[in-house]
């Protein structure tokens, strides 16, 4: 009997062991099939929580495309009004440069004219109201066309002691009317850029220098370093802080805050975005009370012809008695160049209105140089007149072009007939200076 009870108690025993073991079985699947059941709560939750940020992303992105449509047509219509501004500015220069290019010459014959004191001084004034409106002119339509994506530069080798005794030309009144020391270092080199761009630059620079200078002097040179030939403009001036090194770049900046110093504050800029296009680097040093300079690094051309030796001045430029056929359509600029020519420089003048007329003219006896303009009436121009004279003579007469139009596509033609370009407005020295050198 005891027997029998041990063995029920011990099928009793292994009975709750296997019960136990169910039981926790049974617990381990309930725990299971909850966090089953939790994460499928959770995935249903995270589901709908990714359609609505779904829903939400798909209207921001039809928002954005929206924008990006208006942003496309409101940049169309930037780019649109920027080349019309740029046409207008181009065709516009031509007829505003026009008078203001005969004015300068009959001011000019005016000044070398008998005065008193108060016709002196009213066309002194003058001449600085006129110098003022061309910068400005200037300024315009340089920042118009170098912020323009499609501009084109006309790269060729450029004589820097050409554009030297160009320069030196061009500034001597200014300087001379300060009292200040304005020297050109003679040089051969010959370095690479668009020479109506670099002269611009340079042509800034030693303005900008002239102004900001009271005693002392200014002096312009080259020097070769570090794989470049650097276009230097050193001045004796009141310096610049260096806190204000980077804003005299930007438009509208000016060191002297006391309205004497004449200009816009433009001239920096366009050096600054010339340069940048051109991919000409700049360096400024200055020292307060001691002067500044201003370097341009230009890469240099080997073995290019050394630029023509200086003139000596308009008494011993080779001019007088020598035959120009003028081809100008406005009549007050061929007045302007008869008196210029014949009276100041003692040339004998033709002066005619388009290719026709000059042919026309010359007939027989070509003439030593020909002055065109390049804008004429009825689609002709001076780059058309000028290859029918010489095709008419049978050799290349010496020439020079004066335009308005800041074409490379010009400048290019120009060059590739080897005919000397001018800007308006036409300073007589300049004009001189150059018919001197073309003619020596």
């Amino acid at each position: 009997m005891l027997r029998d009870d041990d063995s029920l108690e011990r099928q009793i025993e292994k009975l709750d062991r296997i019960n136990r073991v169910l039981i926790d079985r049974i617990d381990r699947l309930e725990e299971s099939r909850g966090s089953a059941w939790s994460m499928f709560q959770a995935a249903v939750a995270l589901e709908q929580e990714v359609m609505v940020r779904t829903r939400d992303l798909e209207r921001a992105l039809a928002d954005l495309s929206q924008r990006n449509r208006e942003l496309a047509v409101a940049r169309a219509s930037a780019e649109e009004a920027n080349r019309s501004k740029t046409r207008f500015l181009r065709a516009a220069s031509h007829d505003l440069l026009q008078p203001l290019s005969a004015a300068r010459l009959f001011l000019s014959m005016l000044t070398d004219t008998p005065m008193n004191e108060l016709q002196t001084e009213l066309t002194s004034r003058l001449s600085g109201a006129f110098e003022s409106v061309e910068q400005l002119m200037h300024a315009v339509l340089d920042i118009s066309r170098l912020d323009s994506q499609r501009i084109e530069f006309n790269r060729q080798p450029v004589p820097l002691g050409d554009l030297f005794r160009r320069l030196a030309v061009e500034f001597a009144p200014m300087a001379e009317a300060k009292g200040l020391r304005l020297s050109f270092v003679p040089t051969d080199a010959v370095v690479d850029s668009d020479p109506v761009f670099l002269r611009r630059i340079a042509q800034n620079l030693v303005s900008n220098a002239i102004k900001y200078t009271q005693r002392g002097g200014v002096a312009v040179g080259a020097r070769r370093r570090g794989g470049l030939c650097w276009l230097c403009v050193y001045d004796t001036g009141m310096g610049i802080p260096a806190v204000d090194r980077n804003r005299i770049f930007d438009e509208f900046q000016r060191l002297s805050g006391d309205g004497t110093t004449p200009g816009m504050g433009l001239g920096l800029s366009i050096v600054r975005r010339a340069c940048a296009k051109l991919g000409h680097p700049i360096d400024l040093q200055s020292e307060a009370m001691r002067g500044t300079l201003f370097r341009v690094g230009l890469p240099p051309v080997q073995n290019s012809p050394a630029s023509r030796p200086a003139t000596s001045g308009r008494s011993a430029l080779p001019l007088r008695g020598r035959l120009a056929l003028v081809v100008e359509n406005d009549p007050e600029m061929r007045r302007g160049y008869e008196m210029i020519l014949h009276d100041a420089l003692g040339m004998v003048v033709r002066a005619t209105g388009g290719t026709a007329e000059a042919l026309a003219t010359m007939g027989d006896d070509p003439p030593d140089v020909i002055l065109a303009d390049y804008h004429l009436e009825n689609g002709d121009t001076g780059i058309r007149a000028i290859r029918a004279l010489r095709r008419a003579a049978g050799r290349a007469i010496p020439a020079v072009m004066v335009t308005a139009h800041r074409d490379p596509q010009i400048a290019k033609s120009c060059t590739a007939m080897r005919v000397h370009l001018m800007e308006k407005p036409v300073r007589p020295p300049e004009l001189a200076e150059i018919l001197g050198a073309i003619l020596a």
